[in-house]
């Protein structure tokens, strides 16, 4: 089963919150409320976003947490990439293979196209949508929806 680690998944809600109102800061503290996480695990994401840019902190009594750029600009891919690496679903499918056998596999190159195909829909999903902000937003129903449609053909 493909599965995001729970520090990306917290992250998601985090930024989300953030992209509540995006020009406004506020603390680990005041984050880790709206969220219902733990505060240690609310700072350890925040440290996580800062180092890859996507938040940025100030510090002092009005100091906090803030988007660095707005939620429409972020995208599911990017937060992936923070917490867990580059998508690759197969070890060929990664930048840097260390395959004994690609040379002679037959399935390497489809691989490569699945997981291709899942980085280009993960970079089409934006953290705007993703926290609800936009009427683009998938719903569940409208996905399984699509598969039907899809499995059916």
């Amino acid at each position: 089963m493909l599965r995001m680690g729970k520090l990306t998944d917290y992250a998601t809600v985090v930024l989300a919150s953030l992209a509540q109102e995006p020009a406004l800061t506020l603390a680990a503290a005041e984050l880790a409320e709206r969220t219902r996480l733990s505060r240690p695990t609310v700072s350890k994401v925040l440290k996580g976003l800062q180092r890859a840019g996507m938040v940025i902190s100030s510090r002092g009594s009005q100091g906090g947490y803030r988007l660095a750029r707005g939620p429409e600009q972020i995208t599911a891919a990017q937060i992936l990439d923070v917490f867990e690496g580059p998508i690759a679903i197969t070890e060929c499918s990664g930048a840097s293979s260390q395959c004994g056998i690609e040379r002679q596999c037959r399935v390497s190159g489809a691989w490569q196209r699945v997981n291709a195909a899942i980085r280009r829909a993960l970079e089409e999903v934006t953290l705007r949508q993703l926290a609800g902000l936009d009427s683009a937003t998938l719903r569940v129903a409208d996905l399984a929806s699509e598969i039907r449609v899809h499995n059916a053909t």
